[in-house]
C-alpha cells in the first residue's frame, strides 16, 4: 500500500538528516496518513479513505466530503478522490432529475 493521501496526493518525500558537524545522512519524511471514515450525505453511506490530516482538517472546513469533492477541482485531487467525485456529481444528477 503506498504511502500516500488519498485526495491530496502527497507522499513520502526524501531529504537529509544534518548533524551539527553538518554530516548528512539520508532520511525519509512520512505524511502523516490517518484511516478516516467520512460520511457522504448524498450518497447516504460511509467511505473509509487514508487522509493526511490537513486533507481531513479541510473537509470539515469546507462542510463535509460532499462540499469539499465539489468544490475542489478534479485536476487537484487524487486519483480515489476523483472516482468518488464522479460517484457523487452522478448522484446529484439523479436526484435532480426525479
Amino acid at each position: 500500500m503506498a504511502r500516500r493521501c488519498d485526495f491530496t496526493g502527497k507522499e513520502v518525500q526524501t531529504g537529509n538528516n544534518v548533524s551539527h558537524a553538518k554530516n548528512r545522512t539520508r532520511r525519509r519524511f512520512l505524511p502523516n496518513l490517518q484511516k478516516a471514515s467520512m460520511l457522504s450525505d448524498v450518497l447516504g453511506q460511509v467511505v473509509q479513505f487514508r487522509l493526511t490530516t490537513a486533507a481531513i482538517r479541510t473537509i470539515e472546513k469546507r462542510g463535509g466530503l460532499d462540499a469539499f469533492l465539489m468544490s475542489t477541482p478534479a485536476t487537484s485531487l487524487g486519483k480515489k478522490a476523483r472516482e468518488m467525485k464522479k460517484r457523487v456529481q452522478n448522484a446529484l444528477v439523479a436526484k435532480a432529475a426525479e
